[in-house]
């Protein structure tokens, strides 16, 4: 299958748009901006072009100052399980994937993690890959529907989730795996008792959740600090919004 190529542009208060750049395997993409004297702020938009295996992301920013702290490096993780045969090389992968913060009046939408993922039981955002020349907006709503059976709208880009890991795929081949997960806010108009279609994959159940009751979830490591930013209310009485690396 044909890697994504991410890149990403800034635009500047003015309006002015720079970049873009490529973001490589494993770099934070705040890094990536900062890298080329620029502080990034809220994603604004994603686009693709059809046909192609080629995202942009377009974040606000800002042009660095002397009062401005250097981002610390990131570390790769590793899954606390894995062991590395003598001479095995890990696989570079770079994932683009998309998922929503979807709500409607029954609550808050979210997937349960199947056996065949390392956070069996643990509970997060609908989504997943985006293949090759379909745009990351097709691939929320369809995904949304593989996995809860509900038809959605999006009203909106919240955020970018990027990681970089080692661990071993369900097949069991060692990776360097650097998942970029675009997040969409979404609603669903006429919400039904969701129904996981992609039956035998990485998704073993969904339902609706009172948002007052997702934070008490077993909530995957991934998904936790989004999921408690978004439902928790602040001192405002507002929520909190995608993280954005």
């Amino acid at each position: 299958m044909t890697a994504w190529a991410l890149w990403l542009e800034g635009r500047l208060a003015d309006g002015r748009v720079v970049g873009p750049w490529l973001l490589e395997h494993g770099n934070d993409p705040g890094i990536t901006l900062w890298d080329n004297g620029l502080v990034m702020d809220e994603l604004l938009d994603v686009w693709s072009e059809a046909g192609e295996a080629r995202c942009v992301l377009t974040f606000g920013v800002r042009e660095v100052t002397d009062g401005d702290r250097t981002p610390a490096a990131r570390v790769p993780a590793r899954d606390p399980d894995v062991v590395q045969a003598p001479g095995e090389v890990a696989e570079r992968v770079q994932r683009l994937a998309a998922y929503a913060f979807v709500h409607s009046h029954r609550g808050v939408l979210l997937a349960q993690l199947s056996d065949r993922t390392h956070a069996p039981g643990q509970w997060g955002l609908p989504g997943g890959g985006v293949d090759p020349g379909e745009s990351p907006q097709d691939a929320v709503l369809r995904e949304v529907a593989e996995e809860s059976g509900q038809r959605v709208r999006l009203v909106g880009v919240l955020g970018v989730v990027d990681g970089h890991w080692v661990g071993r795929a369900p097949d069991g081949r060692l990776e360097d795996f650097h998942a970029v997960r675009l997040v969409w806010q979404a609603v669903c108009d006429d919400p039904t008792d969701p129904v996981v279609h992609d039956v035998g994959g990485t998704t073993a159940a969904a339902a609706w959740v009172p948002i007052e009751h997702v934070a008490s979830l077993p909530l995957s490591d991934a998904w936790r600090g989004v999921l408690v930013d978004l439902t928790v209310p602040t001192t405002d009485g507002a929520g909190g919004s995608a993280h954005q690396t």
